[in-house]
């Protein structure tokens, strides 16, 4: 009986890792393709004026909406700006991820209806260079996203205008 050649073992299994890798290199470029385009602003960049005004720039994404990444209380998360939304809104998965305080609890009506939520404070919030401090916010145990609505209570303290598909936020 004939033994298999080595090489011709080895060639088949080269040809089988080369499609296996092939495979995992098409998928990982086009989950950040849909990454990109879910949040174009993973990186948001800031522009200082003379005046001392920080400005950041935000494109809006194919379904509409602003998302951006930035930070809360040095650690990175993914926000959705909502200008609808009263407060910021801070999914309880990623509360916890965070260690936010959990303060009383609140009904409050959203637009899945009334829920119960938990109010807390963000020492800091930061979009680009763009700092808050001491935001009030609440913890929604309903949201089952990642994604953080940001609303009023941070975007009241700053000014937003959008023209196109552009947001600017400033901060004076």
């Amino acid at each position: 009986m004939e033994q298999p050649d080595v090489n011709q073992k080895t060639g088949k299994w080269m040809y089988y890792a080369a499609w296996i890798i092939g495979f995992v290199l098409l998928t990982y470029g086009f989950q950040r393709f849909y990454d990109n385009q879910e949040n174009p602003n993973q990186s948001p960049v800031s522009e200082y004026s003379q005046a001392g005004t920080i400005e950041v720039r935000l494109k809006r994404n194919p379904y509409g909406h602003y998302v951006t990444n930035g930070h809360i209380n040095q650690q990175t998360v993914t926000f959705l700006l909502d200008t609808g939304a009263t407060h910021v809104s801070v999914p309880e998965k990623v509360a916890r991820r965070l260690n936010l305080p959990y303060g009383p609890r609140q009904t409050v009506s959203t637009a899945n209806g009334v829920v119960e939520v938990f109010q807390t404070r963000l020492d800091t919030l930061q979009v680009g260079e763009i700092t808050l401090r001491n935001v009030s916010a609440s913890i929604n145990p309903h949201m089952d996203e990642e994604q953080i609505l940001l609303g009023m209570s941070a975007l009241k303290r700053i000014e937003f205008s959008q023209r196109g598909n552009t947001l600017t936020l400033k901060q004076y």
